[in-house]
């Protein structure tokens, strides 16, 4: 497997979560310590709504590149022993992460979410359940809508191949949630996304290519759209 990765990015991004992270700390840290002073309360608030919506900046940043291993780290080596028809795009394509290859174009969602991950499909919501609280506020992004992304991850990618390509026919485009948490549990039998854990992920991506193997010749014309380097 081929891998392109925009690594100047990463770097970036880790010092912004970096940073941003000591900044909430300290901006925290003074809110609480006047909010014993009775004629500064009006600052203390400021400070600590501050302080907050920093700290969620810093989880949004440090989630995706701080910590180690990265999304895109984990990617790679699940998907390891895949051969060199497939090319895996991280942060250098339209989504954060696709890859591509006699499988089809997949756009791949990582989350590091714990707990059990359920699919109602009465609701057609996903559900987290589990895990500490405080974490959720505080140290980790919620689930979300995986629904909602994987819609717009597609309709962007869907965007631009026909931008690039016009009216050439290209394979369709799927998507895929990873779950990269190793204290994760998945009930999603009957979700209209797959969603597995890292460790079956090279698994979905194989049983694809064998059920719904994409056109080689349309999977070239996709690849000449993306780089070949960051």
């Amino acid at each position: 497997m081929k891998i392109v990765s925009n690594d100047k990015l990463i770097k970036r991004n880790a010092t912004i979560g970096r940073y941003t992270t000591l900044a909430s700390l300290a901006i925290l840290g003074i809110g609480l310590y006047i909010s014993f002073q009775p004629q500064y309360v009006q600052y203390s608030f400021i400070a600590l709504l501050l302080g907050f919506v920093l700290s969620q900046v810093g989880i949004y940043f440090g989630s995706r590149w701080g910590r180690s291993p990265r999304p895109d780290e984990v990617l790679t080596a699940a998907l390891k022993g895949l051969n060199d028809q497939y090319t895996l795009y991280n942060y250098t394509a339209p989504v954060s992460h696709l890859l591509v290859g006699p499988a089809g174009i997949w756009i791949l969602q990582p989350y590091f979410q714990k707990g059990t991950i359920t699919y109602d499909e009465a609701k057609g919501r996903w559900k987290q359940q589990g895990g500490n609280l405080y974490l959720k506020i505080f140290a980790q992004e919620g689930l979300g809508r995986p629904d909602l992304e994987t819609r717009s991850n597609e309709e962007t990618m869907a965007s631009y191949l026909q931008k690039q390509l016009g009216d050439v026919e290209i394979p369709p485009i799927k998507a895929a949630l990873v779950f990269t948490n190793d204290k994760v549990e998945l009930d999603a039998q009957n979700a209209p996304i797959p969603a597995v854990t890292d460790e079956k992920l090279k698994d979905l991506i194989r049983r694809k290519a064998k059920e719904e193997p994409a056109s080689m010749e349309q999977i070239r014309l996709v690849e000449k759209t993306l780089p070949t380097a960051a």
